[in-house]
């Protein structure tokens, strides 16, 4: 018979006793799922998108908590020029000294001569601000309603599923502008709810219906896994199974949803700015918009440009960057 060959010698010379093995640790969901959102450019892209515009909208909040004076590039309410001054045409401004200076606006200047790029830059601390508290307000409502309906059914289901119900046959834009005008300029528990507190409240209240038939359909579909039997075979309770086994297993969803989400809300809050219903003291891009519609006849362009830009750049990043998401941490899209 032939001798072992080369190749097989160092095969069993692998497995001799005591000889280390090395194994490559393995990777958790969330930490193969950045590993993978990293290999994406344009996802990164994206990402740092949407971080300047929540850092420009977190400077500002902070600034205006903290009573800090804010920079001149987000002092909204100065008057830097002539009114409706071009945008990048050159113009003579007499400064506080008395001072001859030759200056050019991004973008131009409004009625008022103030910075139309300074005010689209403010403009997002609102729109981010609204969806953001809209956001969570409508997780806060729909994921237990979702959770409990999809693990306990029976009565408490045909409950929250008759809700979902009926909400959903109201039109979305009519029942958000309803409970706008219903909660604006009322007290709630010492609270005065004027402008965008109304807004994201109404958005909040009336927007949790997707995400909670989500995380219904998800908790009926895990609630009779394996993982899920053996927890109430050791004996845990109906509240640990939810939040332990359950919700950790279904958080990407939520993550997902909330990133896509976020869009949404954006827009929401600038066509009830563009009615009338949303922040009025300070700038936003609805009110922008709706600014600047009754002077494009004096071909007056630049402020409904800025603002237009300033809304599509960040739903662009948001909606590529949440696309980007989902594929990474659904394990059902994954392809290596």
């Amino acid at each position: 018979m032939p001798g072992p060959t080369r190749e097989s010698n160092s095969n069993n010379s692998s497995l001799q006793p005591g000889a280390e093995e090395h194994i490559p640790p393995g990777r958790s969901l969330w930490a193969d799922g950045i590993r993978r959102l990293r290999k994406q450019r344009l996802a990164m892209v994206c990402f740092w998108i949407v971080v300047f515009y929540l850092g420009l909208a977190a400077f500002e909040w902070i600034a205006e908590v903290r009573k800090w004076e804010s920079p001149a590039f987000i002092r909204w309410n100065e008057i830097v020029g002539p009114s409706y001054q071009k945008p990048m045409v050159p113009y003579e401004w007499t400064t506080a000294d008395g001072k001859t200076e030759i200056r050019r606006e991004w973008m131009g200047t409004d009625f008022m001569g103030r910075s139309t790029f300074r005010r689209a830059l403010y403009g997002a601390k609102t729109s981010i601000t609204v969806a953001l508290f809209a956001s969570l307000i409508s997780l806060a409502i729909g994921v237990p309603l979702g959770a409990a309906a999809g693990y306990f059914r029976g009565w408490l289901d045909e409950l929250i599923i008759w809700l979902i119900s009926t909400l959903s046959t109201i039109p979305y834009l009519l029942l958000l502008m309803a409970f706008a005008v219903v909660l604006r300029d009322k007290t709630v528990f010492g609270l005065e709810l004027r402008g965008i507190t109304s807004v994201y409240l109404a958005m909040g209240l009336t927007s949790w219906v997707g995400i909670c038939r989500l995380i219904r359909g998800e908790f009926i579909k895990r609630k009779e896994s394996e993982y899920v039997l053996a927890a109430r075979a050791t004996g845990c309770s109906n509240t640990r199974i939810i939040f332990s086994h359950l919700l950790p297993n279904v958080f990407h969803i939520i993550i997902i949803d909330l990133s896509l989400r976020f869009v949404h809300f954006i827009h929401a809050e600038v066509i009830l700015s563009f009615l009338g219903l949303g922040e009025t003291d300070k700038p936003s891009w609805g009110a922008m918009i709706d600014a600047a519609r009754a002077e494009l006849a004096r071909d007056v362009w630049w402020e409904m440009t800025a603002a237009t830009i300033a809304i599509f750049l960040l739903s662009l990043a948001l909606n590529l960057f949440g696309d980007a998401l989902r594929d990474c941490l659904d394990p059902k899209l994954r392809v290596d």
